[in-house]
């Protein structure tokens, strides 16, 4: 199992940017797939954006062109940058390590950050 910290979550205005970081430790980095989920209130923990361990990146409808996943291996780090900010974005996200083929959805993750709060405010 890796372990993995959020950061970078706070209020921001509509249209305004921000980005997200986690830092993992306990096991080979390039060995796993990472994704970013969110979850808000009284809704599911939805995909929002992932980075195989080769480099290939799959990103939901909701945020195509504005958010961007990134991952730097010599820092065992992964990046969410998220751009035109949308009240809808507001949600706990989520940073998730996995091995699975499939990397688009939850169930193929196998270690779990504690959350960040980004909150989109018009």
């Amino acid at each position: 199992q890796v372990q993995l910290v959020e950061s970078g979550g706070g209020g921001v205005q509509a249209g305004g940017s921000l980005s997200l970081s986690c830092a993992t430790s306990g096991r080979t980095f390039t060995d796993y797939n990472m994704g970013w989920f969110r979850q808000a209130p009284g809704k599911e923990r939805e995909f929002v954006a992932a980075i195989s361990r080769t480099g290939v990146t799959y990103a939901a409808i909701s945020v195509r062109g504005r958010f961007a996943i990134s991952r730097d291996n010599s820092k065992n780090t992964v990046f969410l940058q998220m751009n035109s900010l949308k009240p809808e974005d507001t949600a706990v996200y989520y940073c998730a390590a996995g091995r699975q083929p499939i990397i688009t959805t939850e169930r193929s993750y196998e270690s779990w950050g504690q959350g960040t709060q980004v909150t989109v405010s018009s």
